[in-house]
């Protein structure tokens, strides 16, 4: 075996280590809280040592860090690819529906979530990931909104398409809050899609056009 090959070994073993610890962790996170975690519980439950773990991060924070960027990140990336698939026109009905099918509506992943939003409001440097994370989103929303310009009109309320983009997070915090509570995500899917619908069109499910 060259050094080459030995060195793409390593660099792939410890890519899975840090993927079971962030896996791990995400499950101790969802049933514990995050401030109630220690680093033994999670690499207990990755079955590594701290060694491992220290390879891999230096602070349980920046593991929680991690986690969320990596979830926050496939949620993004989910909702630009939904919202990528008319044409010039953008059917509104018809992607709502593929953004609400795909959108991670998930209770344990919310209970970190939420976690990760209460240790951000108290870390700036943390708060402004969560911006950055927020304001991605959003540019994904509006530039796919933008696009349809000239094929589907917005309802005037909103202004503009970044208030259309602004409106559309929100709808999604507040079903996700409510989610955390009833635990009927099947009732989530179908409220923040009736929602969204409301949002983005004339009220009756067909966009404006111009």
């Amino acid at each position: 075996m060259t050094a080459q090959d030995a060195a793409r070994r390593v660099t792939r073993r410890r890519a899975r280590t840090r993927a079971n610890l962030l896996d791990a962790a995400f499950a101790v996170f969802a049933a514990k809280g995050f401030g109630r975690v220690s680093i033994e519980e999670v690499c207990e439950a990755a079955g590594y040592s701290r060694g491992a773990f220290y390879s891999n991060f230096a602070t349980l924070d920046e593991l929680f860090f991690a986690l969320y960027q990596e979830r926050a990140d496939l949620i993004a990336a989910q909702v630009a690819d939904a919202l990528a698939q008319d044409g010039p026109g953008l059917d509104v009905p018809a992607s709502v529906d593929r953004v609400t099918e795909v959108l991670l509506l998930d209770v344990d992943w919310l209970l970190v979530k939420t976690d990760f939003l209460v240790h951000a409001a108290r870390d700036p440097a943390v708060a402004q990931a969560l911006l950055d994370h927020r304001t991605r989103l959003r540019e994904a929303i509006a530039d796919r909104l933008l696009k349809a310009r000239g094929h589907t009109e917005l309802p005037a309320v909103l202004v503009d398409v970044d208030g259309a983009a602004r409106a559309v997070v929100a709808a999604y915090d507040g079903v996700t809050t409510q989610l955390l509570l009833d635990k009927d995500g099947d009732a989530a899917r179908a409220w923040l899609g009736q929602l969204l619908t409301a949002l983005l069109t004339d009220g009756s499910g067909t966009s404006n056009e111009s």
